[in-house]
């Protein structure tokens, strides 16, 4: 009898031991795999109490000190619960559960686990309410908790989680009440969405709210205001807010998208994120008013519409994958307002593009002449020219779906901005947006006979992708819309884009300020050699560092940072006077710099006749090599 006894005391000291050999990451892992009642595909048949670590283990990630900092099972058809003893993985950063059959409430203990910085538990069957410890995980930057049954209200106190910048979806959800006014204190980076849930009363007009497009709050039939077309019953929230202020330039932005479930990671190139104003009104037009039939939608060329006719969307690149019912599907976000419409970025699975809608101003467009100026626009196709993707037609609306270039503009480049944290621009960096610019612009004047004119060159229509690589983007909007072209009529219309009629009293500051001497008379039309200023003043932007403050007249009156720019060369007075601070210490480019002030002040000349080709730019700031 005792030594039964002996043996079995002995069986069950080896087997404690075997389990304490397993690191206490392992051990917590493990009551992760026994809360796992149904593994069809064994994918946690490597986890193993024999082993020392948990490190080799299916789905788990662990850093140099052999500490889980990844749990990801997605897509594993699993079926479970999340044990409390998750919470103690203190070097977990990020959990992926989504695609499978968990259910029970989530558990508070798992918020226990602070460092945090994704947790992914969509597509799943948790129930319950979202507990207020969730405040706890203050690394937090991605919460996709959407396609559950989680229910009460949404925790107000979410905002507390100050560095959730990237996703916030608690879509297909039971969420009930109303939303809370807190919710406008999420960054504009934050991807938001609350689709079908059972929320309640008027969305908060306050803070980042503002900025959504109405893809975020559709699905609740209870919710009413903007940026839904739901009017609420109270009279005061019919009314629309203010405009935002006409004179704001566009903005480009950097983003990413998660798959699986449609929420977007707006994470601004290298984190520049601008967004402009106050927009209540969303890119994605709903059915009801599009009226498209699906069978129609598609990569050839669609029948041209009589007047009154429904709306026609037309892809211009074969291989362009987007339709239009994936735009209606896709997260719209207000990301710049300029002269010429209001542009969002919109993400659809992989696809990521800006679609701008155009301002109606002064021009009245039929399908044919707004097909023939749109693909001709879409024909001009260069490594420096943003390329447009599609559009759409109707009488009372129209887009264009161009691609998404993800690090801003120039402009913010240069002067900072809300978001922006890129370090200051070297000489390298600035020479290669220079000379990139100057061949997109080349193109544009050269590739066709009739030759083009962009018509509002400006460093907020340069963009920049993550290499600092520039894209001209708004070629073609000056004849679309109104702003620093006047209204033209039907004859008008069929000249080509070198004939732009300039209306100053049309124009914004901002317009002005690049604009030619010989473009501020009334009735003149803006040439090729009116971009070559442009260009001009955009290079001269690169090279000092300041804004061009437009003062110059047909007369040089010495106001303009063109005519300073001249005044110190011709008195001979020191480069750093006009320099951008940021550029002193590069010392070895200083002839590099003086060569391009010279080309600046070239396509400065106050006599259009005096200023070079495009061409002739282009190949001499090619010349410039670094050294």
């Amino acid at each position: 009898m005792n030594v039964v006894v002996v043996v079995i005391l002995s069986f069950f000291t080896f087997s404690i031991s075997v389990i304490f050999s397993l690191n206490s990451d392992g051990v917590s892992l493990l009551a992760l795999k026994s809360a796992i009642s149904n593994d069809p595909s064994e994918f946690l048949s490597s986890w193993s109490e024999l082993d020392s670590s948990a490190c080799h283990w299916n789905g788990i990630t662990c850093d140099e000190n052999q500490k889980v900092t990844s749990i990801s099972l997605s897509s594993k058809n699993l079926s479970g619960y999340i044990p409390s003893e998750i919470g103690a993985l203190s070097s977990l950063s990020i959990i992926s559960l989504s695609y499978n059959n968990f259910s029970k409430p989530i558990p508070i203990h798992l918020f226990n686990a602070t460092s945090l910085h994704s947790l992914d538990l969509s597509n799943n069957a948790f129930t319950g309410f979202l507990p207020q410890q969730i405040t706890s995980l203050i690394n937090l930057k991605h919460l996709d908790l959407s396609a559950n049954f989680l229910n009460g209200s949404l925790p107000k106190e979410l905002t507390h989680l100050t560095l959730l910048t990237g996703t916030l979806n608690l879509s297909y959800n039971r969420f009930t009440g109303q939303l809370p006014a807190s919710y406008g204190k999420f960054p504009v980076t934050l991807s938001l969405d609350l689709r079908h849930n059972n929320l309640t009363g008027k969305i908060p007009s306050i803070g980042s709210l503002l900025n959504q497009g109405p893809t975020a709050f559709s699905g609740n039939p209870f919710l009413c205001g903007f940026p839904l077309e739901t009017p609420c019953a109270e009279p005061e929230a019919q009314k629309l807010p203010p405009n935002p202020n006409p004179n704001e330039e566009e903005v480009g932005f950097v983003g990413k998208r998660k798959s699986g479930n449609g929420s977007m990671v707006v994470s601004l190139l290298s984190g520049v994120s601008v967004v402009i104003g106050v927009m209540f009104v969303s890119v994605l037009v709903l059915r009801r008013k599009w009226k498209l039939d699906e069978d129609k939608i598609g990569k050839e060329k669609l029948e041209k519409p009589e007047e009154g006719q429904k709306g026609k969307y037309v892809v211009l690149d074969e291989g362009f994958g987007m339709e239009l019912e994936d735009l209606l599907r896709a997260s719209a976000y207000v990301v710049g307002k300029s002269r010429s419409g209001i542009v969002y970025k919109v993400v659809a699975g992989a696809t990521v593009v800006a679609v701008r809608r155009l301002s109606e101003g002064d021009v009245t467009w039929k399908f044919k002449e707004f097909e023939t100026e749109v693909e001709a626009i879409g024909r001009v196709q260069h490594p420096n020219v943003v390329r447009l993707r599609a559009y759409y037609y109707a009488s009372d609306e129209k887009l264009l779906v161009t691609d998404f270039i993800r690090n801003g503009t120039l402009h913010n480049a240069l002067h900072g901005g809300l978001g922006n944290n890129l370090p200051p621009m070297s000489w390298a960096a600035r020479l290669k947006i220079a000379q990139g610019t100057a061949r997109g612009l080349m193109h544009i004047h050269e590739c066709n006979p009739r030759k083009y004119v962009h018509g509002n060159i400006n460093s907020t229509k340069i963009l920049l992708d993550d290499d600092l690589q520039a894209y001209i983007s708004g070629f073609g909007l000056t004849r679309l819309v109104s702003g620093c072209s006047k209204a033209i009529n039907s004859s008008t219309k069929k000249l080509s884009t070198s004939q732009i009629i300039i209306s100053p009293q049309n124009s914004t500051s901002s317009c002005t300020m690049y604009m030619a001497p010989e473009g501020r008379v009334p009735g003149s039309k803006f040439t090729q050699k009116s971009d070559i200023y442009s260009f001009g003043m955009v290079l001269l932007e690169i090279l000092t560092g300041q804004l061009t403050d437009g003062g110059s007249e047909v007369e040089d009156d010495g106001k303009g940072l063109e005519s300073l720019v001249r005044k110190v060369f011709r008195q001979e007075r020191p480069l750093s006077e006009i320099i951008d601070p940021a550029l002193l210490n590069e010392v070895h480019a200083k002839k590099q710099v003086v060569a391009a002030f010279h080309i600046a002040l070239n396509c400065t000349e106050l006599d259009p006749e005096l200023r070079p080709r495009m061409r002739t730019v282009s190949d001499n700031l090619d010349r410039i090599k670094l050294q």
